[in-house]
């Protein structure tokens, strides 16, 4: 699946910017490698509780992956808004902010929960 968006990401960028719609390509094309990267990056990570709001045990990881399920919908949607959008050569207004700041959160989620 992450190697799919990626070549997906490449593909819509090269048919947008041969319809001339440079901008909207560049940023789908990005915003479909980058979710490509994170589906990568996630393929063998299990539950990390870091903290006490989850529960404890089962119970805790049952609730943090469900927590991250949940991000990774909304993160598909916005991934899938943003590339139906592209391919309409419609305005993409604030949905290109929206997956950045997604894609930081996410960055720093993964440097608060990593073995440092």
């Amino acid at each position: 699946m992450p190697g799919f968006a990626m070549l997906a990401g490449v593909g819509i960028a090269a048919l947008l910017y041969s319809r001339e719609a440079m901008a909207a390509g560049v940023v789908a094309g990005l915003v479909l490698v980058a979710y490509g990267l994170q589906l990568a990056y996630r393929r063998d990570e299990s539950a990390l509780v870091i903290s006490e709001a989850f529960g404890r045990g089962r119970n805790g990881r049952s609730h943090l992956r469900s927590a991250a399920m949940t991000g990774d919908v909304l993160v598909a949607g916005l991934v899938a808004a943003i590339v139906v959008q592209a391919l309409r050569e419609q305005p993409l207004g604030p949905l290109p902010w929206l997956a950045g700041l997604a894609a930081l959160t996410y960055l720093v989620s993964i440097f608060v929960t990593s073995d440092m």
